[in-house]
């Protein structure tokens, strides 16, 4: 669970790495709760209800700066800008190469975004924001 709210702890630090296990237990509860917010609130559907599309709107746009920040970090991650994360712009094949880059492991050792996030050496990092 840890790990699913350190971006939010996080919100808007676009500056170091984060670790794959951080942006996919992000990720996917994310995806867990919208889908349980839009059945419980009717958002989906043919005939979607009004306050549950504005529901799901509003719990989309608060994590839209959480959700880029961890993205950019990952790719940080990755030794890449996270100018990268502009890649997904591209229709399909920019979803694929984001996601190719997502599921690798991160550089090993330090980079010019940070040190390792799985690293001994970052063990205070961690306690920081757990």
């Amino acid at each position: 669970m840890e790990w699913m709210l350190m971006p939010l702890k996080r919100y808007a630090d676009f500056n170091g790495r984060s670790r794959r296990k951080e942006y996919w237990m992000f990720l996917l509860g994310y995806i867990v709760v919208y889908v349980v917010l839009g059945l419980l609130t009717g958002g989906f559907g043919t005939d979607p209800n009004v306050v549950g599309s504005m529901l799901l709107l509003i719990f989309s746009l608060g994590l839209l700066i959480p959700s880029l920040a961890v993205g950019v970090r990952r790719l940080h991650d990755l030794d890449k800008s996270g100018w990268f994360l502009l890649i997904g712009i591209i229709p399909i094949i920019g979803s694929l190469i984001l996601l190719y880059f997502f599921v690798q492991d991160g550089t090993p050792g330090p980079n010019k975004y940070g040190p390792n996030p799985k690293g001994p050496d970052n063990e205070a990092l961690q306690d920081a924001f757990s």
